[in-house]
């Protein structure tokens, strides 16, 4: 900083003015410093800042899989909005697994973010207590933390299975199968408990031998998917939970002759290009990463909900009668 004070001809804290984007600084001087910037080529040494600040000026985020497109998305609009306020954003994969949750989101706080987002997986995220005690601000995305009192941002899960359900019941289809993910997960639990009571709502009747849960992996679906399409008494319709479970189906229901009607919890990417068109029911990823970081922006004593609409788009999968 002193050299490039000394090759613009200005003090040393007006050098510190513009690093840090105070708008207390001339116009010309301004130019002046950022072409000495330039032509020394100086960096902002982060490791001394955060050792003055007692921040690192970036905001970590642990999701179940960042391969995910829909955790991908949200990580995307988070970081749109951080960049505004000159922050990065640090983002790990819990794979699903609790001790990993706890040893990546620990792993971020030893780089002491300015803000911790967490999508749950681990029963409890109480090891979080030292680390919001010294001044960490938490937000759960997509389910909420339990042992801590935190923010989170969900989505309408039993909302968004409510709307799947009237759909193809519109259609005619009473025998609705439903394929979901591990109940142990909070999403899966809230859209099943949705499914239930949007059946019952309309007078349908769920056979427990129809309703299949379990990790979204080919040999489960594989055997649900046999037992929901038994030829001697199919279902005609079917919700799968989310998009895991929806790939996975789709690659196995490819061979089948009479597929039944499909809607599918999440979008996915080039779903409007499969024949027919797969009808699901959208998340909004960016409302989730931007309500998240408003609700980081705006410090609140006592923890808040927020749940984002989802919306049902049909494009041919789903739209025709048993």
């Amino acid at each position: 900083m002193k050299d490039v004070a000394q090759a613009a001809g200005v003090a040393l804290k007006t050098v510190s003015r513009v690093v840090n984007g105070e708008s207390t600084v001339a116009p010309d001087t301004l130019d002046r410093v950022r072409q000495a910037i330039h032509e020394l080529g100086y960096r902002r040494n982060e490791g001394a800042r955060q050792l003055r600040q007692g921040r690192s000026q970036a905001i970590a985020m642990v999701v179940r899989d960042i391969a995910d497109p829909f955790f991908a998305a949200i990580g995307r609009a988070v970081e749109t909005r951080a960049e505004t306020g000159e922050l990065v954003v640090m983002i790990g994969s819990s794979h699903d697994e609790p001790a990993r949750e706890r040893e990546v989101a620990l792993g971020f706080c030893a780089r002491r973010p300015n803000a911790l987002i967490i999508a749950p997986i681990a029963k409890r995220q109480d090891y979080l207590l030292p680390e919001m005690a010294d001044g960490l601000p938490v937000c759960a995305v997509d389910r909420p933390a339990q042992g801590i009192a935190c923010d989170a941002v969900l989505s309408d899960n039993t909302g968004g299975i409510r709307a799947a359900v009237g759909h193809l019941a519109a259609y005619g289809h009473r025998r609705i199968g439903y394929l979901g993910d591990d109940p142990a997960v909070f999403t899966s639990r809230e859209r099943v408990a949705g499914f239930r009571a949007a059946m019952a709502a309309r007078g349908l009747q769920v056979n427990e031998d129809e309703v299949r849960l379990g990790a979204p992996t080919p040999s489960s679906v594989g055997a649900a998917l046999r037992t929901l399409l038994d030829p001697s008494d199919p279902v005609t319709a079917l919700i799968t939970a989310n998009n895991r479970l929806t790939v996975e189906a789709l690659r196995q229901l490819d061979h089948v002759q009479d597929r039944p009607a499909l809607v599918a919890f999440d979008d996915l990417e080039l779903g409007e290009l499969l024949r027919p068109g797969l009808t699901v029911v959208a998340q909004d990823p960016e409302a989730i990463g931007n309500a998240v970081m408003d609700l980081l922006a705006s410090p609140h004593p006592e923890p808040r909900e927020v749940r984002i609409p989802v919306t049902l788009i049909p494009r041919g999968s789903a739209e025709f009668p048993p």
